[in-house]
């Protein structure tokens, strides 16, 4: 039987967050292509001990769907684990198109994303009635991979949403600087390394001293900033709350899809 190679969420690295289906499918697995450099090695306690494991720190693109291809017409269950969640920053898309070309099936599990661990860890809503209503994913350019010209971090500033910034922890000064003007430099921001695992660290700041905070414990991968007002908690209750759970509602007639 010839199984879809399965794109899986690992999660922000924790093993005890992988989904029900994640674990089902690890441990279904007979080959097994992860990425070491930020997953935490309990998950891979999920596979069977008779499974082929790859760490793909080492290989590039094309060798990792070479594996995919050569596992899957083999007739071997494939995993293809991903850090956090297969919807943002995974590469998916590129690896995906290279099995359409080899006519090879797949099929996405989803995980829990590394800015929703991040702001669990901190105890935060990223959305809150009257402050912030609006959550931007976004990234900064890198050397060989640039942002669309309609996706500056300025546009997005401009909106004073809840910002979150994947891969961007090494141009953490230029950024705050970039952002301090529509945020103002007191604006809360949290970095949070490795949310969910061993080695996690969180640091609190402002858009004013983080860039210091995130210098001193010398960070240069696998972190997340969440910036933004929400992230001070809740505001005075007069201000307004959210109109779902809002006492003066009426609730005689329950409308479809809503929850």
């Amino acid at each position: 039987m010839n199984h879809p190679v399965q794109f899986v969420g690992a999660g922000p690295g924790a093993a005890d967050l992988l989904t029900v289906r994640a674990s089902r499918l690890l441990a279904d697995a007979d080959l097994v292509l992860y990425p070491g450099t930020y997953l935490d090695p309990e998950v891979l306690a999920n596979c069977s001990p008779t499974a082929s494991l790859v760490d793909t720190g080492d290989l590039d693109l094309d060798a990792i769907v070479a594996r995919l291809i050569d596992g899957h017409r083999a007739g071997l269950a494939v995993v293809r684990l991903v850090s956090g969640d297969p919807s943002v920053y995974s590469a998916v898309s590129e690896q995906t198109r290279r099995l359409d070309a080899a006519a090879v099936p797949w099929e996405v599990t989803p995980g829990v994303p590394a800015y929703a661990a991040a702001a669990a860890r901190v105890g935060r809503e990223l959305t809150v009635p009257l402050v912030a209503q609006s959550v931007v994913l976004t990234r900064t350019r890198a050397r060989s991979t640039p942002m669309p010209e309609t996706e500056s971090l300025a546009a997005f500033a401009a909106t004073r949403a809840t910002l979150v910034l994947h891969l961007a922890i090494t141009r953490i000064r230029e950024l705050m600087a970039q952002i301090e003007g529509d945020y103002g430099s007191d604006c809360p921001v949290v970095v949070v390394y490795r949310a969910s695992q061993p080695q996690e660290l969180v640091l609190r700041g402002t858009v004013a001293d983080i860039a210091d905070a995130v210098d001193a414990a010398q960070l240069r991968q696998a972190a997340v900033i969440l910036v933004g007002r929400a992230l001070a908690g809740r505001p005075d209750p007069d201000a307004g709350e959210s109109y779902l759970y809002d006492p003066a509602r009426d609730r005689s007639v329950k409308r479809e899809g809503r929850i």
